[in-house]
């Protein structure tokens, strides 16, 4: 996130939006914020997978590193307009969530 949205490029976020979900009733039950650990490639995969994440909602993301995620059984959703994280989360649990193109080119 930047601002308190959804940012433009993954690997330039100041903070991450940990969403919880009531797999159950198919709803969000919490969010949080972190701020995540120095970029360097490999160390966000890893640094997620710790926080019990296994979905990545992002407006771009390079194929590395969507690769990295595949590694850490990261599931990575791209594309998604800009918004505040609760209600993206919300739109991919009802399956509304819009994805376009993946506006990340490395």
């Amino acid at each position: 996130m930047a601002q308190g949205q959804l940012s433009l490029h993954f690997g330039h976020c100041d903070e991450f939006a940990i969403v919880d979900v009531n797999t159950e009733e198919q709803r969000v039950s919490g969010t949080h914020t972190m701020v995540p650990p120095s970029h360097a490639p490999g160390v966000l995969p890893q640094w997620l997978r710790q926080q019990d994440v296994n979905v990545v909602i992002a407006v771009g993301m390079g194929s590395r590193a969507q690769m990295l995620f595949a590694q850490n059984g990261i599931d990575v959703i791209i594309g998604a307009s800009a918004g505040g994280p609760q209600a993206i989360a919300t739109a991919y649990l009802d399956g509304s969530l819009q994805t376009g193109a993946n506006i990340c080119d490395h």
